[in-house]
């Protein structure tokens, strides 16, 4: 027999296990002895009251042992004389689909335009320190994805896509901590990802997969309203049944391929605005309710949402103990984004703070059709770099200022390693969306006291939400509408937006393959 009980723990009994299975067992109302094992399967934070307490899911195993689970890797079999399935891109999306298809006994090829996720930090470096931008491998592509560098949140609300609980195992067996399968909002971090990724690579590797580095797409070869393969750098090309396109949110030279060679692409909301950066002291005081959280509580986080003139204005992608960092894609472009490292130790909290765009954005550029949202991302990158001196410093002002329309004579202290300056952002931003984001920042500090103050700096621009262009597919098949065998995955397809979502459609994308292929 087994049985779960919900346990509060306050913060003085953290981390005292005989306390938390005393605590769960005075629920049971049995014999300990009876009790054959117990294990905590969800573990989140009640912050709600003014002493924050641990909530633990205990579930306890009566005159039984818990069944042995096989891991995931242990029902692989080689597969390279399979049949092969190319995947273009080895982020969440592609590496996840990959594993997938290694389970259901196809061959993944994988093509990544950037470089494996050691050689990436080169590049990351320049882009911090020298402001050179890769347009090949950056903060957005490489192996890994963009996730893989900046923060490693796996937490999505996407549970209609399937069973969570696979992509945290698998991120277990190739070495996260088992905390990610417990904590309500599990997190990895920047500094611990590269070798999970790596040990990812190792096992699509050691079972016959292949992965292809520096190795971009440049043509998609369709014959008769088939796909039947891909050129890569524009010279050899790879045959296949099956092509998975899993090329990220920022790959806009696919988006640019697919309207070339007549296979159908559609405009999708997606959000802008830009990143907000509070000492984490005031964040974890607001939250908490004290100014020291101790050595128990993490630095805590916010979500925050409102209405201004019938546009959704919202928190993103919230980094606690985090940095802003640099992740344009290409040479002329300002875009930040935000990381955590696994301890989350930065005296920086990071959240991007966006607005829907919508049609009456993009008036101006209603002559680029369905790339109009695009056309109009790019120019808002490029409007605030050449604001700038050419580097990637990035253009900020005092949270407050920012709301009063006025330059700000100095900054607040920044994580950005690039460096900040100080600039009117209430006139580069594009006036709708700077007027909902004064207004909604403004809302924000009354839904949350102390969230509102000149401490915090407004940097821009968070343009990269999500990609403004969808690629669409047929929902049961997951293939493309007009090419057979193509199938678009992920946040460049415009089917996930984030790390967990990614590797969920990608699993789901990599099952509709092997169907395709009966």
């Amino acid at each position: 027999m087994i049985k779960e009980v919900e346990v509060r723990i306050d913060l003085d009994n953290v981390g005292d296990e005989d306390y938390l299975y005393e605590k769960g067992i005075a629920k049971l109302f049995i014999d300990h002895k009876r009790i054959l094992h117990w294990e905590v399967f969800k573990r989140s934070i009640d912050a709600r009251q003014r002493l924050p307490v641990f909530v633990y899911r205990i579930r306890f195993f009566i005159d039984e042992e818990p069944s042995k689970k096989a891991t995931h890797l242990a029902q692989y079999s080689p597969v390279g004389a399979r049949p092969k399935v190319i995947i273009i891109g080895a982020g969440p999306a592609g590496y996840f689909a990959a594993l997938e298809l290694i389970e259901l006994g196809l061959c993944p090829v994988i093509f990544e335009q950037g470089k494996d996720v050691r050689a990436r930090r080169k590049d990351l470096k320049a882009i911090q320190q020298d402001g050179y931008v890769n347009n090949k491998s950056n903060y957005c592509f490489g192996e890994g994805g963009a996730g893989t560098y900046s923060d490693g949140k796996l937490y999505t609300r996407s549970h209609k896509r399937g069973k969570i609980i696979k992509v945290l195992e698998l991120l277990v067996e190739h070495g996260a901590k088992t905390d990610i399968l417990v904590d309500a909002h599990p997190h990895i971090g920047s500094n611990k990802l590269p070798q999970i990724v790596q040990n990812i690579r190792t096992t699509i590797e050691k079972y016959g997969g292949e992965i292809h580095f520096d190795a971009t797409m440049t043509d998609l070869l369709l014959q008769d309203g088939k796909c039947i393969g891909v050129c890569i750098n524009n010279d050899k090309e790879h045959k296949a049944d099956a092509v998975i396109l899993a090329t990220g949110h920022s790959a806009r030279d696919v988006y640019a391929l697919l309207e070339k060679k007549g296979v159908a692409i559609a405009s999708k909301p997606f959000a802008l605005g830009v990143r907000i950066e509070h000492p984490q002291s005031i964040i974890d005081e607001v939250q908490y309710s004290r100014k020291d959280r101790g050595e128990h509580l993490p630095a805590a986080s916010y979500s925050l949402a409102c209405q201004i003139e019938d546009r959704g204005v919202f928190s993103f992608c919230m980094c606690p103990g985090g940095l802003v960092v640099p992740a344009a894609t290409e040479p002329g472009e300002i875009v930040v984004n935000g990381m955590s490292l696994s301890r989350r130790d930065s005296p920086f909290a990071n959240a991007g703070t966006v607005v829907a765009v919508e049609a009456e954005d993009l008036k101006d550029f209603e002559q680029h059709g369905k790339f109009a949202g695009l056309e109009f991302q790019k120019s808002v990158e490029r409007h605030l770099f050449s604001f700038g001196d050419g580097s990637q410093r990035a253009p900020a002002q005092r949270l407050t200022d920012f709301t009063k329309g006025r330059l700000s004579a100095d900054l607040s202290p920044s994580s950005y390693i690039p460096t900040l300056y100080s600039a009117p952002m209430h006139q580069l931003l594009p006036k709708g969306i700077y007027r909902r984001l004064q207004k909604g920042v403004q809302q924000f500090g009354k839904m949350m006291k102390g969230y509102y103050t000149e401490q915090a700096n407004v940097i821009g621009v968070e343009s990269r939400t999500s990609s403004p262009i969808k690629i669409p597919r047929n929902k049961d098949t997951f293939m493309h509408e007009n090419a057979e065998g193509l199938f678009p995955c992920g946040e460049g397809a415009g089917y996930a937006g984030g790390i967990v979502s990614a590797a969920m459609d990608g699993q789901n994308v990599a099952k509709a393959v092997a169907v395709f292929f009966q």
